[in-house]
């Protein structure tokens, strides 16, 4: 076993490296989405469990890569020499310490970057700007966040890898020529990688939208759960979860940026006096805005803005009026309830689809009316076109 493992002691430690990364991603997801589907009371007891499992998996593998740097020298110092106490001295004292070192400070700026990278873009994105409110700040600091926060991870534990590996007299230009090679072929067929990661970008730099917002994404409208450089995930009304890739965003049309709107239609029948119903849209939009449970959500009042249009069954009135973020829909529900009672109170009527028939002057006197229901009905008819009664007998 020890044999084998000074022969392959070199990819024993990349693939270790690569794992316990893995595992620290993995560890964050899964994290994630336990918070989301568990009860609050499953996940606290779950947490504490898991995240000894996990610091278990983690700590073997560290086992193991120390192991591996171990047999990667001793493979080089030769099998005879291994055991001896001067080699593990002059281990220890040449390579040991610095390798050391170079874990120690890995693990610092890991530590560092969790602790200073938010307040560090939170001061650089500053105050609000005109027309930005504190809470869409805080959205796009925490997307801002996630995505540097994983990144600098990533260059954290790559720069630390071939520091090792140079320090272990391992070539790294061979390897960085690989990686070359290997990128050149791959991008051939990667084209689409990098323009997702490019548009990625530059949806962050220019805020299209941020975590929390709710926009439409490549056709699909729904609040944003998590921006990266190459996709964008959304979670709709029904709990699905879509990934759309950056690249393939043409438009991006954000609900809830700066402000919203409550934009509303309500109808009224042709009979209607349209003052009296515009001061009444316009008396209910005043009355919720003073409302202690709603002001604090509204900019400005919904009001009737015009008659917009003359449809089929009644006249519809165009109601608008500024709110908070993601807060119209809840706006526009208690309107509509409180327009239903204030209409219903002052005998203003929201029309139905009807059709009024009209036949002309001489045919009206030809009209038969079922005693029944008081159905007119075409001359020469025998039976009710409404409750089906005979006309004949009548």
């Amino acid at each position: 076993m020890w044999q084998w493992l000074m022969i392959n002691g070199i990819w024993v430690f990349i693939i270790s490296t690569l794992l316990l990364i893995v595992i620290y991603f993995l560890r964050e997801w899964a994290q994630r989405r336990l918070k989301k589907v568990m009860p609050k009371e499953w996940y606290a007891r779950l947490g504490k469990t898991g995240r000894v499992s996990f610091w278990t998996v983690e700590g073997l593998a560290l086992v193991i890569i120390v192991v591996a740097l171990v047999a990667i020298v001793l493979s080089r110092e030769g099998a005879a020499t291994m055991v001896t106490t001067e080699t593990i001295e002059k281990w220890v004292l040449e390579h040991g310490v610095p390798i050391l070192a170079m874990l120690m400070a890995g693990v610092g700026l890991w530590f560092a970057l969790n602790k200073f990278l938010p307040s560090l873009v939170r001061r650089l994105i500053g105050r609000p700007k005109r027309g930005e409110s504190l809470q869409g700040m805080r959205k796009r600091a925490d997307t801002l966040v996630g995505v540097f926060t994983g990144l600098g991870k990533v260059i954290i534990v790559v720069i630390i890898l071939f520091m090792i590996l140079s320090e272990l007299n391992v070539p790294v230009g061979p390897v960085l020529a690989g990686f070359g090679i290997v990128g050149i072929a791959v991008g051939f067929g990667a084209q689409y990688l990098i323009r997702d990661l490019i548009a990625g970008i530059f949806i962050l730099m220019e805020n299209q939208y941020r975590v929390g917002d709710v926009a439409s994404v490549g056709g699909v409208t729904a609040i944003v759960e998590e921006i990266n450089l190459r996709k964008t995930v959304l979670r709709d009304l029904d709990g699905v979860v879509h990934h759309v890739p950056n690249g393939e965003i043409k438009v991006a049309s954000n609900y809830t940026r700066h402000f919203s709107r409550v934009n509303l239609d309500i109808s009224v029948s042709y009979g209607t006096d349209l003052d009296h119903a515009i001061n009444v849209i316009n008396r209910v939009g005043q009355e919720l805005a003073a409302d202690p449970d709603w002001s604090g959500q509204i900019i400005t009042p919904p009001q009737a803005l015009r008659v917009n249009n003359l449809g089929d069954s009644g006249i519809d009135i165009k109601i608008l009026g500024d709110c908070k973020p993601l807060q119209q829909w809840a706006l526009m529900g208690q309107l509509r309830l409180r327009l239903k009672k204030a209409f219903d109170q002052e005998g203003i009527e929201i029309p139905w689809p009807h059709v009024k028939l009209y036949f002309g002057e001489s045919a009206v006197s030809g009209l038969v009316t079922c005693k029944t229901c008081s159905q007119a009905n075409l001359p020469d008819s025998k039976f009710c076109s409404r409750c089906g009664a005979s006309l004949g007998a009548q």
